[in-house]
Order: C-alpha cells, then structure tokens, then sequence
C-alpha cells in the first residue's frame, strides 16, 4: 500500500515562501497522478494543485494560479508544491495525495477528492504577521 508523509509546513508572514514535500513509500509513485489538497478551519478540504504521472499535465486552482508550483520527482518517490506570495487565505493544513493515473478525470481542472485513494496525514501551513 502506499503511503505518503508531507512535510515542510510551518508559519509565515503573508508574502513570504514555503515548500512543502511529501514522500511516498510501499509501492513506486510512477504509476499515481499526485494532488495536494488543503482545508482551513471551518471549510471543506478543497483541490490546490494536481500533476500526472509522467507531468503531461498539470493543474491548478484558481486562488494559487502563478503563486504556487507543483513538481514531482520519481526517481526519489517525492512530490512538491512551492508555495510563494503566500496569504493569509493560504492558510491551512495541507495534504498530499494519490491515485491511479489511469482513473478517468483524475487532474482535469480542479483536482477532486473522489480519484485519490491515498492521503498523507497533512503539515500545517500558517501564513501570518
């Protein structure tokens, strides 16, 4: 089964930059479309950001469009979301997330919750003065 564990959340000052990463292990990420999701308090978890297995494709939110970049390494069974210009509205515990690269609609537009069958257990992004 494959896991994921995402790191590199933390608090910072609107403006300011963050990469988080999650590291996959149990099974080679090479064949999952990767997602990272956010939810800040009180709201529902909403898509930020998705990317293909072989990165053909690649999608983001409206709110983080030229802001944040997602990247994925396979080699190292890693995936990454560079977060810059962060806002406060940017707060919230981030979560990485995978599945079937085959799944239809799996990173077409605004990645959905339903096609990712395996969650990390979040890092907590807070963007703050």
């Amino acid at each position: 089964q494959l896991q994921l564990v995402e790191s590199g959340g933390g608090q910072v000052q609107p403006g300011g930059s963050l990469i988080l990463s999650c590291a996959a292990s149990g099974f080679p990420l090479d064949v999952f479309t990767t997602a990272w999701f956010r939810q800040a308090p009180g709201k529902e978890r909403e898509g930020v950001s998705c990317i293909s297995a072989g990165e053909t494709i690649i999608e983001y939110a409206d709110s983080v469009k030229g802001r944040f970049i997602i990247s994925r390494d396979n080699a190292k069974n890693m995936v990454y979301l560079q977060m810059n210009s962060l806002k406060p509205e940017d707060t919230g515990i981030y979560y990485c997330a995978a599945g079937w690269n085959s799944s239809p609609g799996i990173c077409t537009g605004v990645p959905r919750q339903g096609p990712y069958s395996d969650w990390g257990h979040g890092t907590q992004v807070t963007v703050s003065s």
